[in-house]
């Protein structure tokens, strides 16, 4: 694993104000989802409060990417794409994942809501990913604490559940950065990866698979999809540890 820039007080503070932007507009956006509404709508709110409160999508035209957010329904593992023929059905689990960037700094925040009633399966594998995450934020906390760690916890809670944990994607470093080291691996690998020290900020980002952990990627270069068809469901903050343990930096003013 490369150097992890550990970022000063002003940093800090900066990807915070980046965080509670991409926040606010992750809640307005969500309030959107309904059946019946397509996903374009959506995307295009969050462009326009993006840039109403003074940021940029970090999103849009990164590596070519055609809109503001990812919307990913059900199956969609992430990176789906936006799209006015994409009308959300009753039933549906929707990731929304919004990052900001706000005088020069970035803020990643993703999470998951429901259009209509979801099934009891749907609703599970939603409230797993969420624990999944929440777990992982707390095992970056602890003292001694390595990056490890948090895929350890998450791969234990998905396997209680018979679940799987997506392999493909993983959190990342972020600063001036939308992706800076390090790679945050959400599941188990077996390695003593580095220590998490003061002043490192990444994203904690685990993807839960109802089914099998195995992806694929559409004909759109972009969205991934369980290979099995199985639902999946994913959360996301950006963290900072600090010494007294961890900071979510994606929160609301």
């Amino acid at each position: 694993m490369a150097r992890i820039k550990v970022k000063t007080a002003k940093e800090i503070e900066l990807i915070r104000d980046a965080g509670a932007l991409a926040a606010e507009t992750l809640i307005r956006a969500g309030e959107m989802v309904k059946p019946g509404v397509c996903t374009l709508e959506i995307d295009e709110f969050i462009g326009e409060y993006t840039k109403k409160h003074g940021g940029i999508s970090a999103c849009m035209g990164y590596h070519g990417y055609p809109r503001y957010a990812c919307i990913s329904i059900n199956e969609v593992i992430c990176h789906g794409i936006p799209s006015e023929k994409t009308i959300l059905k009753d039933g549906d689990i929707v990731n929304i994942d919004i990052t900001s960037i706000l005088n020069g700094y970035h803020g990643d925040t993703s999470a998951m809501f429901y259009a209509g009633k979801p099934s009891r399966e749907a609703r599970e594998l939603v409230d797993c990913a969420r624990e999944c995450m929440e777990a992982g934020i707390e095992a970056a906390g602890k003292t001694g604490a390595r990056y490890s760690d948090i895929g350890n916890v998450i791969q234990d809670i998905a396997d209680e559940h018979d679940y799987g944990v997506v392999e493909d994607y993983c959190g990342h470093g972020i600063g001036r950065g939308f992706h800076e080291e390090p790679t945050v691996y959400h599941f188990a690998t077996g390695a003593r990866l580095p220590l998490i020290e003061v002043g490192h900020v990444f994203t904690v980002e685990p993807m839960i698979n109802a089914g099998r952990p195995a992806t694929k990627t559409l004909a759109d270069g972009w969205t991934a999809v369980t290979r099995d068809g199985s639902l999946s469901a994913q959360w996301e903050h950006t963290v900072v540890r600090t010494k007294d343990g961890i900071e979510i930096l994606t929160l609301p003013r």
